[in-house]
């Protein structure tokens, strides 16, 4: 993997902790790039940032915060701009996950996904999409998900909030791209990661029989995606089948499916 263009230099990357945002950073320092690291886990975001500068001798920046404040964006944009930082790649990653019905859910765990998924996201893309713009150069990578190609019990808060951010990122795109900047839209499929309580997937037996996807294999799939600044990617090709047939999967299935879940609350 080539880095995209020699003029860019930082990347940002919330979510940078764990997961695919971890390796969304490994890799980019393994190009060089200088890291903007973003989390709401202090203590593990400095280590990061310690680790990735000692082994890529690329200039790291840990700024924790919790991407679920309502101030969260214009907060991050200023601590940026502050230190002289411009970020020329984008990568809004962070995501939050819970799984049960709507007239289950906790109110505070709600506000937090859609905090963090739909308004944090849109918002920093204002706030550094200007900059981008103003530049004529860079790009943006928007990590949404399989789910937001087919809506489905359980996932509502989750579904709709990737769908949003999948839709955004295509308008995003056809806005920016005549100034030079490219927009891609990651949606992978079910990846190994914290995101899920593995109590209660099997994330192990998963990942070994192939259901689960590595982070690391995501986070190559989506930057090789946003250097050749294709407009979508499904990283894996069960994910991308899983994608097609959930888009033509009729509503009178879903609804087949939610009356016979187990793992769902019957009446």
């Amino acid at each position: 993997m080539r880095r995209a263009d020699g003029e860019l230099q930082t990347a940002l990357v919330t979510g940078a902790c764990s997961g695919i945002g971890l390796e969304l950073a490994r890799q980019l320092a393994q190009l060089g790039y200088a890291l903007v690291l973003v989390s709401n886990r202090p203590a593990e975001l400095q280590q990061v940032a310690g680790e990735l500068a000692k082994a890529h001798g690329v200039k790291t920046h840990a700024l924790p915060m919790d991407l679920a404040r309502p101030e969260a964006a214009r907060e991050l944009y200023e601590a940026v701009s502050s230190r002289g930082l411009e970020v020329d790649i984008l990568a809004v990653n962070a995501g939050l996950f819970f799984f049960g019905e709507v007239a289950d859910a906790d109110p505070v765990k709600a506000l937090a996904l859609l905090q963090v998924h739909v308004v944090t996201a849109s918002l920093l893309c204002v706030y550094f999409g200007r900059q981008l713009r103003a530049r004529r150069k860079g790009h943006v990578l928007i990590t949404s998900s399989i789910s937001a190609w087919r809506d489905f019990p359980g996932i509502a808060f989750y579904g709709a909030s990737k769908r949003y951010l999948r839709s955004f990122a295509a308008s995003l795109r056809s806005e920016l791209r005549v100034w030079g900047v490219n927009v891609t839209c990651l949606a992978p499929g079910a990846t190994a990661t914290a995101l899920y309580d593995a109590s209660v997937v099997p994330v192990g037996l998963a990942r070994r029989v192939g259901v689960m996807m590595e982070a690391s294999q995501v986070a190559r799939a989506g930057l090789e995606a946003l250097f050749r600044r294709k407009a979508v990617v499904i990283p894996g090709l069960l994910s991308g089948v899983m994608a097609f047939l959930a888009s033509l999967t009729p509503q009178w299935v879903v609804d087949l499916i939610r009356r016979r879940a187990p793992w769902l609350p019957k009446p």
